[in-house]
């Protein structure tokens, strides 16, 4: 399971891939193309042409973990095609997963205070 966690990373690739790759290809993909290490628990996302569908691959500590899931109405809210990768917050990556729009979250921050009362 994947537990949301503040310092959870989420590196979305942003090119399209075959949806017929299994776990290995795309642990491949994330070490080659993303130039990324598969096995630091980053949760790697990746779309297919149709946007409809999402695969998750990531690290849990004991195992690789594959995780697909595909909208029965709708299409996920996609960034742009490129080459290379995006993160995410783990809000926008929660949205993201629900099928919402994750653009529309604002990404501020919040200074810490410098005095105190």
């Amino acid at each position: 399971m994947i537990t949301l966690a503040s310092d959870l990373k989420v590196v979305v690739a942003t090119k399209p891939i075959d949806f017929r790759r299994g776990m290995n290809g795309l642990v491949a993909l994330v070490a080659s193309a993303l130039q990324a290490d598969p096995y630091c628990g980053d949760v790697f996302v990746f779309r297919p042409k149709r946007g409809d569908r999402l695969r998750l691959v990531f690290w849990d500590g004991t195992g690789m973990v594959l995780t697909t899931k595909w909208l029965e109405s709708g299409r996920f809210v996609w960034p742009p095609i490129r080459d290379g990768s995006m993160r995410l917050t783990r809000e926008e990556f929660a949205l993201l997963a629900a099928g919402l729009d994750w653009t529309r979250v604002a990404r501020t921050t919040v200074r810490r205070p410098t005095k105190a009362a």
